[in-house]
């Protein structure tokens, strides 16, 4: 996989194949694009199924700490030797945008990460609050809001599960919330634990909502299934008595394609509902 994020580029190569030819692919990418670095992301767990050392670093040129990218017209900071994924969520840009279309009030964003969606979001809320436990990804996302001159957006460090759990039994209402949890289920051995918090958090979210509130949940596990992650939903929306329209149906942006045979392709999930 190669993400490019303006002058640089991020490659991941995840089986033994596509890792031999590494050097070769570092080569066509200087012929063809003449790019300041290029990065190697091959830290991903999946390379131990195939007896590949976990390694990050840079494979030609220099990378700065910090790369500026827009993204919907935001500026965004990517930090791709360190950052989640190859740097920022790019298989999310669509869903940003789709999720600010229905965006309003206060809003709540769990699992911010460097601030994806609330940063988005900020322009068409009241108020928004961005949930995560990294320290080190909150001061990114901390930096994404100052270089953007948004000012309503308030980031907090916190245990999304604990914080839900505490919101709800305080009776705080929000008119829209993000869930954008990392993968639950990263193996078919730990399906049923995900399913479980997945359910959690979107039960918790329900309590959360206002009538007329917007629920966008995301799952990036491909063993959860869009039909498994709406049936999850529909028990959610059972246990708390909220009647949920569903407004859109998306998955990962159109540069990350989905093959029809390859069903591994198709990860991310990102549901879009509203409480009627």
């Amino acid at each position: 996989m190669i993400d490019r994020y303006g002058d640089y580029f991020t490659l991941q190569t995840l089986d033994q194949g596509m890792d031999r030819a590494k050097s070769e692919i570092v080569s066509c990418l200087q012929e063809l694009f003449a790019p300041k670095g290029i990065v190697e992301r091959n830290d991903v767990p999946v390379r131990k199924r195939e007896l590949l050392p976990l390694i990050a670093g840079v494979l030609a040129g220099e990378v700065p700490d910090r790369v500026p990218v827009k993204m919907n017209g935001l500026q965004l900071l990517a930090d791709l030797l360190h950052g989640q994924k190859t740097g920022i969520f790019l298989d999310q840009r669509e869903n940003y945008a789709a999720a600010a279309r229905y965006a309003h009030g206060r809003a709540l964003d769990c699992f911010t990460s460097t601030g994806g969606f609330a940063l988005h979001l900020a322009a068409k809320c009241e108020m928004v609050e961005g949930v995560d436990s990294s320290e080190t990804s909150l001061k990114l996302a901390a930096e994404n809001r100052a270089d953007n001159g948004i000012g309503n957006i308030e980031f907090k460090e916190a245990d999304v599960f604990d914080l839900l759990a505490n919101y709800a039994s305080a009776r705080r209402k929000f008119d829209t919330v993000v869930l954008d949890p990392p993968a639950f289920a990263k193996s078919r051995g730990n399906l049923d634990g995900a399913v479980r918090g997945y359910k959690e958090i979107n039960r918790r979210a329900l309590q959360l909502l206002a009538s007329g509130g917007v629920l966008v949940s995301c799952s990036c596990s491909h063993h959860l299934s869009e039909s498994a992650l709406l049936e999850i939903i529909a028990e959610a929306s059972l246990d708390t008595n909220r009647k949920l329209r569903v407004v859109e149906r998306r998955t990962q942006s159109q540069d990350h394609p989905i093959l029809l045979t390859v069903p591994e392709t198709l990860y991310l999930k990102c549901l879009i509902l509203e409480v009627v």
